[in-house]
């Protein structure tokens, strides 16, 4: 049997496409509009792949910065690559300003919808309420419904969709590398779509540990309790990842497997049964960013049009 790997690879779904993060590397595998497939692999940021990713609760908070960096950067390449359009550049960069007040903006509606909009909808029953733990736990559960309600939501649409196709393929992929089986359609085909070490479960978790954080702050004045929100956001955040990554690297043990189901049930919204062209790409993306942390070149072995490697992103 193949050893374990030692490192455990993530990514995500983008548009038409799945982003792999490697040890030193990420790969971006992309379906193009004529069928082929692009693959393009990036050195990362030293920033993120220091001694500041060892340590303990920091990580957590680091983690979540990179991916919605890498977010942004794979997904508005995604964009241009599967479009109609033959001139989709391969290769263009997201300008730094703009990658900041992406960044900015998406935190700023995050912070805002699944933060403070849980404690204004509780301070309208909030004389109704006579407990204070009472109180922040019904703001959870707001929190909570908004969470799953999104998600719901947004999984309507067809795009999106589509998307969720390529998040299954991708966690089928990553299970594939992690069993030591060599990535072909079959093999991956005999792996389910959820995975323990998802952004999915990270955000549930979050909302999760926040109800707990949270219940025990008590019940002061608005500005006061959207302040202690958003300072103990870090805070809650490092917990969290320090919990999935547990969940992720000790799959086998009780404490464990508890600790995924929540995450797990979620998927069930945010990951679909990929078609095999979708698990195409997730394996080229996969053995791109492996190849690329062992200082390999990669030819995929399904039909592709052109790969690049940077390494200039210091």
């Amino acid at each position: 049997m193949a050893e374990q790997p030692r490192f455990t690879y993530g990514g995500q779904a983008v548009i038409e496409g799945v982003m792999i993060r490697g040890r030193e590397y990420f790969s971006l595998a992309v379906r193009r509009y004529d069928g082929s497939i692009y693959h393009y692999q990036e050195r990362l940021n030293s920033t993120f792949t220091g001694r500041i990713r060892r340590v303990l609760l920091l990580r957590g908070v680091l983690v979540l910065i990179e991916t919605l960096l890498l977010g942004i950067k794979a997904l508005n390449r995604s964009a241009s690559l599967a479009s109609a359009d033959p001139q989709g550049d391969a290769s263009g960069e997201v300008p730094g300003w703009v990658l900041a007040a992406t960044l900015a903006v998406s935190l700023t509606l995050g912070v805002g919808i699944f933060f403070i909009l849980p404690l204004l909808l509780v301070r309208l029953i909030d004389p109704f309420i006579a407990s204070a733990l009472v109180s922040n736990l019904i703001e959870g559960l707001f929190r909570l419904l908004i969470l799953v309600g999104y998600i719901g939501g947004i999984g309507r649409l067809k795009d999106i969709r589509r998307v969720f196709a390529y998040h299954g393929a991708e966690h089928m992929a990553v299970h594939a590398y992690e069993a030591g089986l060599a990535l072909t359609v079959e093999n991956v085909r005999k792996f389910g779509t959820p995975h323990p070490r998802c952004g999915t479960a990270f955000l549930l978790t979050v909302v999760l540990v926040s109800v707990i954080v949270f219940a025990f702050l008590g019940r002061p004045d608005l500005e006061w309790r959207i302040l202690s929100r958003l300072l103990l956001i870090p805070v809650v955040a490092g917990m969290s990842y320090e919990l999935i990554r547990f969940s992720g690297v000790h799959p086998t043990w009780p404490v464990a497997r508890l600790l995924a189901v929540p995450g797990l049930w979620l998927q069930r919204l945010t990951t679909r049964q990929p078609e095999d062209d979708q698990i195409e790409v997730a394996i080229t993306a996969m053995g791109a960013a492996v190849a690329a942390d062992a200082g390999q070149g990669y030819v995929s072995p399904f039909n592709h049009q052109e790969s690049g490697i940077a390494e200039n992103q210091e």
